[in-house]
């Protein structure tokens, strides 16, 4: 991302099927980072679930459900952003 934005290095953009996994799939982003020493600057929408946006300032981190995922299209909006693609678990 730094190549085409100044707030940020990376965006994580991942995808949980419903509210309720997607707030635990947050849970666990939170947990596994913690474990570096670092906390989010700030974390919005955790309350609704369909899209949990997590600043970690160098990584800013979106959880979305598969519907807001398509309406926001974060990776056309961002097209021009080098993209490493991450294997599915």
């Amino acid at each position: 991302m730094k190549e085409v934005c100044s707030f940020t290095d990376f965006f994580v953009i991942l995808t949980g099927r419903n509210p309720r996994q997607s707030r635990a799939i947050a849970d666990e982003v939170r947990r596994q980072i913690k474990k570096t020493g670092s906390s989010p600057l700030r974390v919005e929408g955790e309350a609704g679930g369909d899209w949990i946006l997590m600043d970690y300032l160098n990584v800013v981190v979106h959880i979305f459900s598969p519907e807001a995922r398509d309406f926001y299209r974060l990776e056309v909006l961002w097209k021009d952003a080098p993209r490493l693609e991450a294997a599915r678990a």
